[in-house]
């Protein structure tokens, strides 16, 4: 219990109140001092909220309503795919076979577990055109990263250590050359040419004997395909180099086009956008990555194989590039994913890509007229339109992104990618209705004859917000990571 002589640091507790009710202690008390020594004995009380059970769920409850996610708006936050999860996939995983387990019980006790993840390897393997899969990779991120390093141990099993550079278009995910790095490449930069594609010319400059590989994700992050993605295999193939898929953008093109077919060496996929797996709050995520036959000896162990009397790991992958993480990937992940595969089905997942491309250009349409349209062409999942216009009557991106939360919506994102000026890349998946879509119209071209019209409401929002406009600068350096009130005494 609190003192009362205590500083008050909480605003909703009152001396007194509590929102527990414990049974009498019925085990021996123990002086904790005898069992850790004095040193570890608190010298004071902790200073704890005294509240009822009501007011903290209360509290609770209305933080919550306070975050933003795709269960309660419209997120259109382009690259990252922020689609509904379907609330099957969460009654699936929280099955007892699959949630009361642990990755330490003998093998032959959760076969079942080991056929789901072995099923989703091999679905994993048809929609993405690759030999092999590993479910082991725990994000995009982290698939990145494996997938480069399964090509830097490819290339040194030939001998081949010079092949120390990894080609990213100047449109490529921030991940790209971050990985790239982290697996200990240098990283080279290629332009897009006039249509937001990459510059093949270009490309044949910047290839060579040194490249190691190509990282592309297609459709491109300017939501376009890369309609030249075969001229452009060939050529990092004639140089030695492998291509790389980042599967970011895969909700595009599900059994339209798979990654395999069109040259790729390596994809990753990112289970939480592509396959409704949660998205955001910190995890967890899964990232597995899929191979060629060249590359299948190279694959973190263990591997996960199947018998004539069942499932079971392989340990014996001489070349192997190891573990990458511990026991086999983010296991509750894996079965919404399968849950989402299974119960849309070949059909389902073309569908998927139907509507989101459909959606995306019905968008890019409605909005085209408003805004600066930098490719004026068909997209895929997404497209980028710029704020250019708006900045020459003095209102930025970010200023028309933060009216967007007046209206309840999250903002897609702005700024990115960098060869767009005052960019918005906007995603609205396949699960989003047309309502829905046209009220975001509506309030996008509201923005707009705002802009034109009331620019200073658009450059001090947002105004409905718990709160208002922050300084960013100071945010950024000096960030407040905890709640602070100035302190009262009782």
């Amino acid at each position: 219990m609190m003192k009362t002589d205590q500083p008050l640091i909480f605003e909703l507790s009152k001396h007194g109140r509590k929102g527990y009710s414990l049974p009498e202690l019925d085990v021996e008390e123990v002086d904790v001092s005898s069992i850790l020594g004095g040193d570890y004995k608190r010298k004071e009380e902790p200073l704890l909220p005294e509240v009822s059970e009501l007011d903290i769920v209360r509290h609770y409850t209305a933080l919550s309503k306070r975050n933003h996610g795709v269960d309660s708006g419209f997120y259109p936050l382009g690259s990252c795919t922020m689609k509904y999860n379907p609330k099957v996939n969460e009654d699936v995983a929280r099955y007892p076979g699959f949630s009361h387990i642990h990755p330490l019980q003998d093998e032959g006790s959760v076969q079942g577990a080991l056929a789901l993840l072995f099923d989703l390897q091999e679905s994993l393997k048809e929609i993405t055109g690759m030999d092999e899969v590993t479910l082991q990779p725990a994000a995009g991120a982290h698939g990145e990263w494996t997938g480069l390093m399964l090509i830097r141990a490819f290339h040194e099993e030939k001998g081949d250590f010079n092949r120390t550079k990894v080609i990213v278009p100047d449109s490529a995910h921030g991940t790209n050359p971050a990985s790239a790095t982290v697996a200990g490449f240098e990283t080279v930069t290629v332009k897009s040419d006039e249509n937001g594609l990459v510059d093949l010319n270009h490309l044949q400059q910047v290839v060579g004997e040194d490249t190691a590989a190509l990282m592309l994700t297609n459709p491109n992050t300017l939501g376009l395909f890369e309609e030249n993605i075969i001229e452009m295999a060939q050529i990092v193939h004639d140089a030695g180099g492998k291509l790389y898929y980042d599967g970011a953008n895969l909700n595009a093109v599900l059994s339209k086009a798979r990654p395999g077919d069109m040259g790729f060496d390596v994809v990753h996929l990112n289970l939480h956008k592509t396959f409704t797996g949660p998205h955001g709050g910190g995890g967890p995520g899964s990232g597995p990555v899929g191979v060629k036959k060249e590359l299948i000896p190279f694959l973190p162990k263990p591997v996960l194989i199947k018998k004539e009397n069942g499932y079971t790991f392989d340990y014996n992958i001489p070349k192997s590039i190891g573990r990458v993480k511990p026991y086999y990937g983010n296991f509750s992940i894996n079965v919404r994913a399968y849950t989402y595969i299974r119960t849309m089905g070949g059909d389902g997942l073309k569908a998927v890509s139907e509507y989101a491309v459909l959606n995306a250009n019905y968008l890019m349409r409605k909005l085209a007229p408003y805004f600066d349209l930098p490719f004026n062409r068909h997209c895929k999942h997404e497209f980028v339109l710029s704020g250019k216009r708006q900045k020459h009557l003095g209102v930025r991106t970010l200023d028309m992104a933060k009216r967007l939360l007046d209206f309840g919506y999250h903002p897609p994102t702005i700024y990115f990618p960098l060869n767009v000026e005052e960019g918005m890349m906007i995603e609205p998946t396949e699960t989003e209705s047309k309502e829905t879509l046209d009220n975001f119209i509506e309030a996008m071209i509201t923005i707009a004859k705002e802009v034109e019209d009331n620019p200073e409401i658009v450059q001090e929002a947002p105004h409905t917000t718990v709160i208002g406009r922050l300084d960013e600068t100071l945010a950024a350096r000096k960030p407040v990571l905890c709640y602070k009130k100035e302190e009262v005494k009782i």
